[in-house]
């Protein structure tokens, strides 16, 4: 065998076509349910890496410019990771029953006030917790366009939520390197409701070090003005001028360390974005991109707000044992505004009964040229 035709077998090993599907690994187990890791391949030689602990992505593996594979969204390697004493950060998690902050832990709806708390839990159990804590019931469905569908039931009370919610999401990875989040969800009483994914992006992949060079977009105008604990007022300030101004390219690390109070207050950025678009509507949110490698990522949403969050805290042991530091990728999470509930000026996070709540998230990765 020469060294030529050996060569010749790499290159066309690299280059054929994938077989799309999902198959699945058991992850071990946690309060008596089976926990499993799905991977989702399409033609294209993309992957995804779900957990139904969380609801979790693990991994999304893309191509770059010349060809070569990373992983871009950080992740770990086994459940334990996820459950470790000194775990946090909820990486790919779905976060709900609602998503990013409310004012002091309090809400009205009608004339009857809701006062929540994550912990400890207004009810005990081991579903009586919030969604990246438990285990979802999963449905992998195998195809050219892999899906799995995973669904909780979110009972009447926990956290002090009013009304038992049925949860259902659906990642869908097509055969254009889209990976679809499909939020759905019905309660039996009038509630809040608010979810988001918290995957940590960085594409140049996700042992590679800082973002800060990588180039944000941002599709919007104004973010929500926040107080002192970094909770929306109901007032708006104009992104022009400011360190929050990604309406054009811009490195990550621009702005960060800028005096603005809100950027100190939050060590980098943890804010929220009001995306043009028309709620419901599919809209473009953000773009970031990795210069070097040309990996890019097209984030498009039915929702009105993207929280950017430029990991700016220190990461669980897991993290820290896989390289991933501070500013070492960028969270674009989809969401309904933070304390919403509280702002009648805002869009709606209010869920009546017997309604349905779907929302739509597409991960879109490119090639910049």
């Amino acid at each position: 065998m020469t060294k030529t035709w050996i060569a010749a077998a790499v290159l066309l090993a690299a280059i054929a076509p994938a077989e799309a599907g999902i198959t699945h690994e058991a992850w071990g187990g946690l309060n008596g349910k089976g926990v499993d890791l799905f991977i989702l391949t399409n033609a294209r030689g993309m992957e995804a890496r779900i957990t139904n602990y969380g609801a979790v992505i693990t991994a999304i593996r893309v191509p770059g410019r010349d060809g070569s594979k990373a992983d871009v969204v950080q992740g770990f390697d086994s459940l334990a990771d996820y459950t470790g004493p000194d775990y946090k950060g909820r990486y790919g998690a779905v976060i709900g029953r609602f998503a990013n902050r409310i004012k002091d832990n309090s809400f009205k709806i009608g004339d009857i006030t809701y006062r929540i708390s994550r912990d400890p839990y207004t009810l005990k159990g081991t579903e009586n917790r919030p969604y990246d804590e438990r285990v979802w019931d999963a449905e992998p469905k195998d195809g050219n366009e892999p899906q799995l569908i995973l669904r909780l039931t979110d009972r009447n009370g926990t956290m002090g939520y009013p009304g038992t919610v049925k949860v259902e999401v659906t990642y869908t990875l097509t055969r254009n390197n889209v990976l679809r989040i499909a939020y759905h969800a019905r309660s039996d009483k009038d509630t809040i409701f608010n979810l988001t994914n918290h995957a940590y992006f960085n594409m140049a992949g996700d042992t590679s070090g800082s973002v800060l060079d990588q180039l944000l977009t941002v599709n919007a105008d104004m973010i929500t003005a926040v107080d002192d604990k970094n909770v929306p007022t109901g007032e708006m300030r104009a992104v022009a001028g400011t360190a929050f101004d990604f309406r054009q390219p811009t490195p990550v690390g621009t702005h960060i360390n800028d005096p603005d109070p809100y950027i100190q207050r939050a060590g980098g950025f943890d804010h929220n974005f009001a995306l043009r678009g028309k709620p419901g509507q599919m809209h473009l949110a953000a773009r970031l991109q990795d210069p070097k490698s040309g990996r890019m990522l097209e984030e498009w949403t039915t929702q009105p707000g993207l929280q950017v969050y430029s990991a700016n805290y220190q990461g669980p042991t897991a993290a820290l044992a896989k390289g991933y530091a501070v500013h070492t990728a960028v969270a674009l999470e989809a969401q309904g505004f933070p304390n919403a509930p509280n702002i009648p000026s805002f869009p709606s996070t209010l869920l009546p009964r017997d309604t349905s709540y779907d929302e739509v998230t597409e991960y879109r990765f490119k090639v910049a040229p």
